[in-house]
């Protein structure tokens, strides 16, 4: 193969097209800017869905921070060693004046 030939030129060209090509993918693909030709970088544009996607993310997170507290307080009263559900159960039942199923 003849390195001053033109054959040599437009291979070059087609693997830097095909390797900017692939680059491009994979950034576009993972949320990263894109490049054009020139090195300059292409920011992502986001569409209303995404944003509302971002902003619904958000609510659910703070819910889901709020449940997990809520959760551990539950678990906290649950495992106390002076509590007892079924005791307590009993005696407003004995105080309402019914009886044990």
């Amino acid at each position: 193969m003849s390195f001053a030939g033109p054959d040599f030129v437009l291979a070059i060209i087609a693997i830097s097209t095909v390797g900017w090509i692939i680059n491009n993918w994979i950034r576009a693909r993972h949320g990263y800017a894109l490049e054009d030709e020139w090195g300059g970088k292409t920011p992502r544009a986001d569409d209303q869905a995404m944003v509302a996607l971002r902003e619904e993310n958000a609510v659910l997170r703070q819910q889901l921070e709020a449940t997990h507290q809520r959760l551990a307080n539950v678990e906290a009263i649950v495992t106390d060693r002076g509590f007892d559900v079924a005791g307590q159960i009993e005696a407003l039942r004995r105080q309402d004046g019914r009886s044990a199923l």
